[in-house]
């Protein structure tokens, strides 16, 4: 099998959660342009089915399912009715997400366990539900979109609990990578730098791009589009040795 052919997602069928906005919605549209069926999750009906449209547009079959991550019977039920439509799921992304700026000493015990139980036990959750579908196939790829937060410490801007969330999400996709191998399940994480997207660009996230942009050697904020590339990646047949990496996608920031 050439190489374009195993970068090929023809045949498969693919999962995103936050897929309604976003690095997410960029996802999904990735892994249905390399030829995978795609089903999109979130907590807004009108961003998920606006997505799935695109997807449909696309030439492949896809679903929308309103779930949050954090709640297990709604996992389960969002994983079995991608199963029970297409008869299995090859590929899960575990991209859903939150994040506000605000110093540790200002953070509530809620906000705490906001972000904590949306970016980590999210995807803690998620895998569980995914791993137990791809088990009886001895086949799965499941790719968690971390970030550089989980290996540094951001600036300007405070976000204690974004990081350790990160952090501990980044060491969960190696755990469960190692305790999964012998099942055929690939457990990944895509670690991105500072990616424009609407969100980025309200004025309260764009004051602080001059302190990014000085930081990042490309010298400028990555696009969506920047991302896709490393996501078809771990979710191809290229990557089957690859297990257990944090891919950092990010102008090289890290890097000082």
């Amino acid at each position: 099998m050439g190489i374009l052919e195993r970068f090929s997602l023809e045949g498969r069928t693919a999962l995103v959660t936050g897929g309604g906005t976003g690095i997410g919605k960029g996802f999904a549209i990735a892994l249905a342009e390399a030829g995978a069926d795609v089903a999109i999750s979130g907590r807004t009906a009108s961003t998920i089915e606006a997505v799935a449209a695109e997807v449909e547009a696309l030439g492949r079959k896809s679903l929308a399912i309103v779930a949050d991550v954090r709640v297990k019977a709604e996992v389960d039920a969002m994983v079995d009715t991608v199963v029970g439509a297409w008869g299995k799921l090859d590929i899960g992304v575990n991209n859903a997400g939150v994040c506000t700026h605000v110093s540790v000493d200002e953070m509530g015990e809620e906000e705490w366990d906001r972000v904590i139980d949306t970016n980590l036990k999210g995807p803690y959750l998620c895998s569980l539900a995914q791993a137990r579908v791809m088990r009886p196939n001895s086949y799965g790829k499941i790719i968690n979109n971390a970030s550089i937060s989980g290996s540094i410490i951001n600036r300007p801007q405070d976000q204690t609990h974004y990081n350790t969330s990160k952090a501990g999400l980044i060491h969960l996709t190696k755990s469960l990578a190692a305790e999964w191998a012998a099942d055929g399940i690939y457990v990944n994480s895509i670690s991105p730098g500072y990616i424009r997207t609407d969100m980025a660009d309200t004025p309260e996230i764009a004051k602080m791009h001059p302190t990014w942009l000085r930081d990042t050697p490309v010298g400028r904020l990555g696009k969506v589009e920047d991302l896709q590339g490393a996501l078809i990646f771990l979710a191809s047949e290229t990557s089957n040795f690859v297990t257990g990496c944090d891919l950092i996608v990010d102008g090289g920031f890290t890097i000082w």
